[in-house]
């Protein structure tokens, strides 16, 4: 059986709010993959890249689904559930 995100209310239609990882852009670094958090639209670094700051973006603010904004991919995560989200609107 599997399992189930508890937390597909809080999905939104965001935009992203840069075209790189936030954070990473500000520090001048660099990231592997990109995520958009679907509930504000915030764009972090995936758990590959060294920051961590699609994570860290979670840890803060308990927003709990990002989206892949990676081309060809339109997967999510539910970080609260642990769950995949396929496909993430």
């Amino acid at each position: 059986m599997q399992a189930s995100c508890s937390h597909l209310n809080q999905i939104h239609n965001v935009s992203p709010n840069t075209a790189g990882c936030e954070e990473c852009l500000k520090m001048g670094d660099s990231w592997v993959h990109l995520r958009l958090c679907k509930t504000c639209g915030h764009v972090g670094c995936c758990d590959d890249s060294k920051n961590k700051h699609a994570t860290k973006h979670f840890r803060k603010t308990h927003h709990p689904i990002i989206r892949s904004l990676e081309p060809g991919e339109d997967w999510g995560w539910c970080y609260a559930d642990e769950v995949m989200i396929e496909p993430c609107p």
